[in-house]
């Protein structure tokens, strides 16, 4: 069982933006543990009325009044420092504490925390990893910033030493973790409007890797030439893998794609054959994926059996190439990736698929890395039949770039490749309907309000 005598000095903890995607599986794991436990978010969801079942008391929207008198208040990032209820908690002398280190002081609660990092794929990664230790009957404890279908989820609680989470690197939060394994899947150039320039990238992965104790593991991406850099800055156990790289401990070779674009491969352990995987989800970065799970579960005594069943068993992470439905003959798909090198793995997943004409709708993800990255974005969105374009999802910016979807229009266009520039979603449905061809593939594309195309032309069906 986890110690938890670390958080004993909070007995009531309440947490402000309680419905978001750490802090609700944070929240259940305090409710398991016996803590008393309060919420507030701006919006019911039904991961707040899920809370709700669990025995939290959630209130809908922030008023100074949800401050009774806990012990700490912890608040999401999303939080401002203006937020009433972290106001009245200062003014009371309540101790606030961010999402990011108190999930550290709850890795801290078990014995073996397992982190998975890097710029692209963790969600599905965390999603492998977890499924295989499901399988091997290991009972952890799990947070992952998607939806998985096994667990009904983004989390899960645990009885084992065991917690398996996604460590993000955006503002270093990873920093405040204290694991005993991690995975290190890439290192690429995003969140410049934090990190600035690509050394401070590499350097907050230096520094992530070094939180390891010498009894601990690191699982790097051989492929990768900044990820494979790390192992000269631990002393602890290092693994690598690759497809490309054979110099490494586990690499696939004989990989094929069937109709669905779904890989079959053999993999190696340096020169002794370790058997044979087949996955259910699209992608030669989703074999890289497999790799690094495979690694880490064998370190970790779970038998090739188990991680042949998880791994053909999953279906993929929540809005991860994620199958909508069907539209007149074209399939819909639906994809989280809001980064040139994620769009360039989709578009190559894609190739691996049957099917008559391609269409993405890309949504941009902030300004900031839509002005860093435009070039980018635009020779990544070239591997398309058909390219209709968004306006830019804000987040947590405002437009002080002066850049719109426009300027990417204009960017593919340079490249000699046309793309509709369609800022209203009504518009593009219509567009899509009057367009789309039997047996297409349109494939809804980025982090933001995009995810809800496919629904709507779905239902215009009806």
């Amino acid at each position: 069982m986890p110690d938890i005598s670390r958080l004993k000095k909070y007995n009531t903890i309440h947490m402000v933006g309680i419905g978001g995607v750490s802090m609700s599986g944070i929240a259940e794991i305090l409710i398991n543990f016996g803590f008393k436990v309060t919420g507030s978010n701006n919006v019911e969801s039904d991961t707040t009325k899920k809370l709700k079942k669990a025995g939290i008391k959630i209130y809908i929207g922030h008023n100074s009044t949800n401050i009774e008198n806990p012990d700490v208040v912890v608040y999401s990032a999303a939080i401002k420092q203006d937020n009433i209820e972290l106001v009245t908690a200062k003014e009371k002398n309540i101790p606030i504490i961010e999402r990011a280190d108190f999930l550290g002081e709850l890795t801290r609660c078990y014995s073996d925390t397992i982190t998975i990092a890097g710029t692209h794929g963790k969600s599905t990664t965390t999603s492998m990893v977890s499924l295989c230790f499901l399988e091997a009957l290991k009972d952890p404890s799990i947070q992952v910033g998607a939806d998985i279908k096994a667990i009904n989820g983004n989390y899960k609680v645990g009885n084992s030493e065991y917690f398996i989470i996604e460590a993000c690197e955006y503002v270093e939060s990873f920093l405040k973790f204290s694991p005993k394994a991690e995975i290190i899947l890439n290192i690429d150039n995003d969140h410049l409007d934090y990190f600035k320039n690509f050394e401070n990238i590499k350097n907050a992965f230096i520094k992530y890797a070094k939180l390891l104790p010498n009894d601990g593991l690191l699982v790097v991406n051989g492929d990768d030439e900044n990820a494979l850099n790390l192992k000269s800055h631990v002393n602890c156990n290092v693994l690598t893998y690759g497809i490309t790289n054979k110099n490494t401990d586990f690499f696939a070779v004989n990989i094929v794609f069937d109709n669905n674009g779904f890989p079959e491969f053999d993999v190696y352990t340096k020169d002794t054959y370790y058997g044979k995987i087949k996955l259910s989800i699209t992608g030669m970065h989703n074999v890289l994926n497999a790799l690094s799970c495979i690694a880490l579960c064998d370190y970790y005594g779970i038998k090739l059996d188990a991680i042949q069943s998880a791994l053909s068993k999953f279906t993929g992470a929540d809005r991860r190439f994620e199958f909508k439905g069907k539209f007149n003959g074209a399939s819909i798909f639906d994809d989280y990736g809001h980064h040139p090198t994620e769009i360039i793995a989709t578009s190559k997943a894609l190739m691996n698929k049957k099917y008559n004409k391609s269409w993405v709708v890309f949504q941009p993800h902030t300004y900031s890395r839509t002005q860093a990255l435009l070039d980018d974005f635009a020779k990544a969105l070239l591997n398309f039949d058909n390219i209709i374009l968004l306006d830019i999802y804000a987040a947590r910016e405002t437009n002080v770039y002066g850049i719109s979807s426009k300027d990417l229009a204009d960017k593919i266009k340079e490249h000699g490749k046309e793309a509709k520039y369609i800022p209203d979603f009504t518009e593009c449905i219509n567009y899509l309907k009057n367009n789309v061809q039997e047996n297409d593939i349109v494939l809804t594309q980025g982090a933001g309000t995009v995810t809800e195309i496919g629904p709507m032309l779905l239902n215009s069906l009806k």
